[in-house]
């Protein structure tokens, strides 16, 4: 029993937050590299959990290297790494309503319109902002989306010259409904998005592609981890931020003072 004077919070913040997802729900996974690896085993996880009917779909047109990428990687043999996750995976998810995809393909100016869809739920986990631009304006173009992009600094100089110590990241989410935007693009406020200095994959060298800036394994798996957290708040309808920024090194992390999805806690 407690007096008038307790100091019990209210009761509605000790509801617990429940994410809803609709039946049939299609969600497209970008990149299957240092971050998106990790994203993909644990979002099939949680979305195997649901007992709902998701599709995932994993898009990678790259290989994974044994030679150069098990210091943050685990695949369990070489190959295109949406292909070799998805094989990874499907026995863990039989008993389940999940089904797994994979897509063999850098996304481009080509083929972005067949990958993604209206409704679809998108994962970007690129290290190119010019695929970040591509993914953004394709989605800006359509009336029902929810985009969640993340990604984390590699280590040495960036495009601008200036030195990187690999533990900064950030995770940003765009969500359309209705053909309006509920919180900022992705470019909106990130020049270095939308004027990018890279190029998108499928038209870089294979020596550019060797020469990308190495990435620290635990700012990976916070980039990771982030994206995750996020996505489920938005799925509780307890999503109150567009952006999210952390750095490893300084123990810091917390949402920039920018607008949030406010329409969804209404």
């Amino acid at each position: 029993m407690t007096d008038s004077h307790s100091t019990e919070p209210a009761m509605a913040n000790k509801l617990p937050l429940v994410p809803e997802l609709a039946d049939g729900q299609a969600v497209k996974l970008v990149g299957l590299g240092g971050v998106g690896a990790i994203v993909a085993r644990y979002l099939c996880l949680f979305l195997g959990s649901l007992d709902r009917n998701v599709r995932v779909v994993l898009i990678d047109g790259d290989a994974f290297d044994p030679t150069t990428n098990t210091a943050r990687m685990l695949f369990a043999q070489p190959g295109n790494k949406a292909a070799v996750i998805r094989d990874e995976l499907l026995p863990f998810f039989d008993h389940t309503r999940l089904t797994l995809a994979a897509v063999e393909e850098f996304v481009s100016p080509g083929n972005v319109e067949r990958l993604v869809h209206e409704h679809d739920i998108v994962f970007l986990c690129v290290d190119n902002h010019h695929t970040r631009l591509l993914v953004n304006n394709h989605c800006a173009g359509l009336s029902d989306v929810s985009l969640f992009s993340g990604g984390n600094d590699g280590v040495g100089p960036d495009s601008a010259g200036i030195h990187r110590r690999g533990t900064f990241g950030n995770v940003q989410v765009y969500l359309r409904r209705g053909g309006q935007d509920l919180c900022p693009s992705l470019v909106q406020f990130h020049p270095e998005i939308a004027h990018p200095a890279d190029k998108n994959p499928s038209e870089a060298s294979c020596v550019a592609l060797l020469e990308s800036a190495p990435q620290i394994l635990p700012a990976n798996l916070q980039t990771a981890s982030a994206l995750l957290n996020t996505f489920w708040l938005t799925l509780c309808g307890a999503i109150n931020y567009s952006e999210l920024v952390f750095d490893i090194a300084d123990a810091v992390m917390g949402p920039l003072p920018l607008p949030g999805p406010a329409r969804l806690n209404a």
